[in-house]
């Protein structure tokens, strides 16, 4: 059972999530994803490195990259900018972007990154995270939501397609992947 509560302008969404771990046991656990602050840059580095252990083809690999990225993804739109912690831990982040322009010159909702670490993973983590910034690109109006992941990052491109977006074109070792939303 999924409870989302919207707590106002702070930005907070408290979730309560029913969770089977790896023993197929009943667990609850209580995550609320909420607006990332500048704070939140170390926890951030962390967690992208145990989110990113073993893609080694599609991460940075310094401390100072990570927090040049954070930086980057914090400028471009904080409000677009998302945590989803349990007890002040970080379990995953999304950054989304309101004010970009696709390849194709369109405005679209970039979803720049999404990462869940990994002993947290397929507990509906991401999809909470990738709900959030698909309501608020809604939100600005936005008709596509778009994200480039990976080629070969196939557990990611398989969440994506469970989610309704659609493969659009190859550059490099990045797919294009879109979505139309609906408001």
């Amino acid at each position: 059972m999924v409870d989302a509560l919207d707590s106002g302008s702070s930005g907070e969404i408290p979730v309560r999530v029913q969770v089977p771990p790896p023993a197929f046991k009943k667990k609850n656990f209580y995550m609320h994803i909420r607006k990332v602050i500048l704070e939140d840059k170390e926890k951030f580095v962390k967690t992208y490195f145990l989110a990113y252990k073993e893609l080694s083809d599609y991460k940075y690999h310094t401390s100072k990259e990570v927090k040049n990225y954070f930086n980057w993804l914090y400028k471009r739109d904080k409000e677009g900018f998302w945590v989803a912690e349990e007890n002040n831990l970080p379990l995953g982040f999304i950054a989304s972007d309101a004010n970009w322009r696709s390849i194709d010159g369109e405005e679209v909702l970039e979803i720049h990154e999404l990462f869940v670490i990994p002993e947290m993973r397929k507990k509906g983590i991401g999809k909470k995270l990738l709900d959030t910034v698909l309501e608020y690109g809604k939100e600005k109006r936005k008709k596509i939501a778009e994200l480039w992941v990976g080629k070969e990052n196939f557990q990611a491109i398989n969440f994506y397609k469970k989610r309704g977006f659609k493969e659009r074109e190859v550059i490099g070792k990045w797919l294009r992947m879109t979505k139309f939303l609906d408001y």
